[in-house]
């Protein structure tokens, strides 16, 4: 139970630097921006986009998305239900969040979920798709909502999905 104190420390002090300076509502404005491209609809109209234009790898890519998602999902509700741990407090937060529970991020989860199924059928720009992930993990912590703790176990999650849904082939 110490390093669970420990972790909680580290996870405070971070938020702290991260939300206790004079700039932290401009940063939280372009966190805003880099958090949105992260929600869901975005992810199914790329889905949908690869697969009306990108040929038998796009359809592959929209099918196994929605393996990944509809498997990411239950065990991300059921994940915040089993930690229930708060978010953030007495610290700014710059958005409401749609639940009470911060572990893990369902933003970054996802996001991360999508980098990797991109990287697999779409490697020319996998250094973006990181990227962009890392950016939407960090956005949550920016805008108060996460600790750095939640996030990790977001992306973990996001990656151990997406590696399991492509473990299964989807013949066309």
């Amino acid at each position: 139970m110490r390093s669970l104190g420990t972790i909680q420390r580290v996870d405070q002090a971070v938020s702290t630097l991260c939300l206790s300076h004079r700039f932290s509502p401009s940063v939280a404005r372009v966190s805003r921006w880099v958090s949105k491209s992260g929600d869901g609809h975005f992810y199914l109209a790329i889905g949908l986009l690869l697969a009306c234009s990108g040929g038998e790898n796009g359809l592959t890519f929209l099918l196994c998305g929605l393996l990944a998602f509809a498997i990411e999902l239950p065990i991300y509700i059921s994940l915040k239900r089993c930690f229930r741990r708060a978010r953030p407090t007495h610290l700014p937060a710059f958005v409401t969040p749609s639940d009470l529970y911060s572990m893990p991020s369902g933003h970054t989860a996802a996001a991360f979920l999508m980098a990797m199924l991109l990287s697999h059928f779409y490697p020319e720009m996998e250094t973006l798709y990181w990227s962009w992930a890392a950016a939407i993990g960090l956005s949550r912590v920016l805008l108060g909502v996460h600790f750095i703790t939640d996030v990790l176990a977001g992306a973990a999650l996001g990656i151990g999905v997406a590696s399991y849904a492509l473990t299964f082939s989807f013949p066309l």
